[in-house]
């Protein structure tokens, strides 16, 4: 089975709805995922926008591999959000203009990061580097209302 990240909230490539930016109530994306691989000890998820030079919209470390999602901004337990462009914790798409592309990564990881609760996503990239099993990908847009 392929590992696989999706949203109930858009499709692959699809718009972000406006609830989960900052012109609508700035509400964390749900997401889910299958195929997490044997082997994994944690799950750590990151997203941005590459058009705005990798900005950071969130991050989340210590997942467990038995999780299969979250939504409602609920976290599994031992899971926690990291540093991102705003602070610590979601940030929703908000581009000063035009429609931008965001990213989104799921790392299935062979160990435990150890990353603290304000891991960036530089430290969880870093981390990971000799850690990661597979990754899963989901790609997204949005453009702020008139």
């Amino acid at each position: 089975m392929a590992f696989t990240l999706t949203s109930p909230a858009f499709e692959e490539g699809g718009a972000i709805p406006s609830e989960h930016s900052c012109d609508g109530g700035d509400r964390p994306i749900p997401v889910s995922w299958s195929g997490v691989p044997d082997g994994t000890a944690e799950l750590a998820l990151i997203m941005d926008d590459p058009d705005a030079r990798g900005f950071v919209h969130w991050v989340v470390v210590g997942i467990p591999p038995s999780a299969t999602g979250f939504e409602n901004g609920e976290l599994p337990a031992g899971a926690h959000e990291g540093s991102t462009g705003f602070g610590v914790g979601y940030g929703g798409p908000c581009p000063p203009s035009g429609t931008h592309n965001y990213s989104f990564t799921l790392y299935a990881l062979s160990s435990p990061l150890g990353a603290g609760g304000n891991a960036s996503a530089q430290d969880v990239r870093a981390a990971a580097a000799d850690k990661t099993l597979a990754e899963a990908h989901l790609t997204a847009t949005y453009a702020r209302r008139p």
